[in-house]
């Protein structure tokens, strides 16, 4: 029988009146003991007298009923009329005529008995250990099924274990209670960004550079316009030094090749190349000092420390009171959070701040003949941030720095419906039912750029009532009843929703042709149109009477050149 319980008495059946010889490791105990104290040779009443009590000892596991051999009694032999087959403890009786085998299968089966008697032993052993704890019982539990996994896939391994020298690619950043490792990040950063600095040219490398270029010109000049050839290109690349090594390569050169019939780029152009990728890395380098988080992305506070610490360097701005300093870093911060965070993470990456052209604009001021037409145009410059400044100043009637409702309404020509503002107030950031100076940035910024992805998202998710990413005609209807309602009041008479609705779906052209959705306005190129339809009375009187105001500028054209 096979027995799993932690404490039993073990029987084995055989003949009666069978003597059994038991080892001296167990301890033969008769659970009902002879009172005249006579040899435990007693058997339980309980059971038949065919069984007899062997052992009576404690173990853990399970105990093969193969391995118990019953012995012969003294004299006799095996029912195949051979030897005497021996157990462990018991030696081989004389005259039976044992051989050699009988004795080494005896000996295999003591060693069979020994190695039982040690693997109990560490079981028990194994019990009384302290026991582990979770996390050292998971670790050998995922060591456990690694091993039987790769077993079970075949033991095979790939011959290129290079996987097992992955170098660490990702590192924690400092909790803000640990202040030496913020100060280590902070060292090494800044470090790091002065090396990269004085990989760059400076202005006298630059010099010498231009100087080698206008000395290895090749002729003939383009009007001019000096010109080199790929050969003088690479002298020049030798003589440079090694800064300037990785402008001078068969890929710049073939990016700015153009149809010269002596296969020769222009020196000039070339030139403003390699002023523009310095200029690149130099403001890269400036605006990572800024880069708190050192991930490559500035967060609205980082940029405004930027433009606020720019603002003494740009000519430009130096008639600005310190007083408005505030308001303008505001102004000129929410260009950018507008149109390069369109998810509103309030970060933007550092790449995205370098691919536009928002930082040249900026930069534009450090001109000092800038146009006043080009100041005018330029979002960062002195005259357009007052004009913003004073527009939301004016619609301020109570002075309390924020607009109502009822003050927006007054914004531009005034004529602004109220279902668009009541979606404007319903969707935007506002503070007991008014408007901040940031949120209203924000709303010049969409009505201004209008042609824009960024201002037309921002005006779809007005227009989008029912939150479904689409616009139906129930949506168009909505607002369009506005538009018609202002036309009445203004002694007009109203347009028919359905052929505005029919003229909306011929502009945009949407891949269904029962709703328009966001991209479908985007690539329309027509969504600056059909927005000022829906929102702005003023609007849709323009579109309304285009044809009138196209042959009007043309007639208007004609007297300029008959002066």
């Amino acid at each position: 029988m096979t027995c799993s319980v932690l404490s039993c008495r073990i029987y084995i059946c055989m003949p009666p009146n069978t003597k059994l010889n038991v080892l001296r490791r167990f301890q033969v105990r008769n659970p009902n003991p002879d009172p005249s104290g006579s040899p435990s040779t007693q058997f339980p009443r309980c059971f038949p007298r065919i069984f007899q009590l062997v052992a009576n000892f404690r173990f853990t596991g399970f105990l093969n009923p193969k391995s118990l051999v019953t012995p012969l009694p003294k004299g006799k032999t095996t029912a195949t009329g051979g030897n005497y087959t021996a157990i462990p403890g018991h030696e081989a009786p004389r005259g039976s005529g044992a051989s050699v085998r009988t004795r080494a299968e005896a000996a295999g089966r003591s060693r069979g008995a020994m190695e039982w008697e040690r693997r109990l032993r560490g079981r028990l052993a194994a019990r009384r250990a302290p026991k582990k704890s979770e996390q050292e019982l998971k670790d050998e539990e995922m060591e456990l099924f690694t091993r039987y996994y790769m077993e079970w896939k075949g033991g095979k391994t790939s011959g290129n274990t290079s996987y097992t020298n992955i170098p660490r690619f990702y590192y924690r950043l400092p909790a803000e209670d640990e202040v030496l490792l913020q100060k280590l990040r902070e060292e090494s950063r800044a470090v790091f960004l002065q090396r990269k600095s004085r990989e760059l040219l400076d202005n006298e490398e630059l010099q010498n550079l231009w100087f080698l270029l206008d000395k290895h010109q090749t002729s003939p000049m383009i009007g001019e316009e000096a010109m080199i050839n790929y050969e003088n290109f690479l002298k020049v690349g030798e003589k440079a030094g090694p800064k300037c090594k990785q402008f001078f390569t068969a890929k710049i050169f073939a990016k700015l090749l153009h149809n010269d019939p002596y296969g020769r780029i222009s020196i000039m152009q070339f030139f403003n190349y390699v002023m523009r990728k310095v200029w690149l890395h130099q403001t890269r380098i400036g605006l990572s000092l800024y880069d708190v988080a050192g991930q490559g992305y500035l967060r609205e506070s980082d940029l405004e420390n930027y433009i606020l610490e720019l603002i003494p360097t740009l000519p430009q701005l130096d008639g600005l009171e310190k007083s408005f300093y505030s308001f303008y870093v505001c102004t000129a911060v929410r260009k950018f959070f507008f149109f390069l965070d369109p998810l509103r993470t309030g970060k933007i990456k550092i790449q995205d701040i370098l691919a536009c052209s928002f930082l040249d604009d900026l930069l534009e001021l450090r001109d000092e003949e800038l146009s006043k037409e080009s100041q005018e145009t330029n979002w960062f410059s002195a005259p357009s941030a007052l004009r913003v400044y004073g527009q939301y100043l004016n619609l301020d009637k109570d002075h309390n720095g924020m607009l109502s409702k009822e003050e927006l309404s007054r914004y531009g020509t005034g004529t602004l419906t109220n279902i668009f503002l009541d979606r404007v107030f319903q969707e935007c950031l506002t503070y007991d039912g008014e408007m901040d100076y940031k949120t209203y940035l924000d709303f010049v910024l969409a009505l201004e750029n209008r042609k824009e992805p960024a201002a037309l998202q921002y005006v779809f998710k007005l227009l989008d009532i029912e939150n479904k990413g689409h616009l139906n005609v129930f949506s168009l209807n909505y607002f369009f009843r506005a538009i018609q309602e202002q036309m009445k009041i203004h002694g007009q008479e109203p347009v028919s929703f359905q052929d505005v609705k029919d003229e909306i779906f011929d502009m945009v052209k949407p891949k269904d042709p029962y709703k328009i959705s966001l991209q479908d306005l985007i690539n329309s190129s027509q969504g600056d149109t059909v927005t000022s339809i829906l929102i702005d009375l003023n609007g849709f009187w323009t579109y309304e009477n285009r044809e009138v105001l196209v042959a009007s500028d043309n007639d208007n054209t004609a007297d300029v050149d008959d002066a």
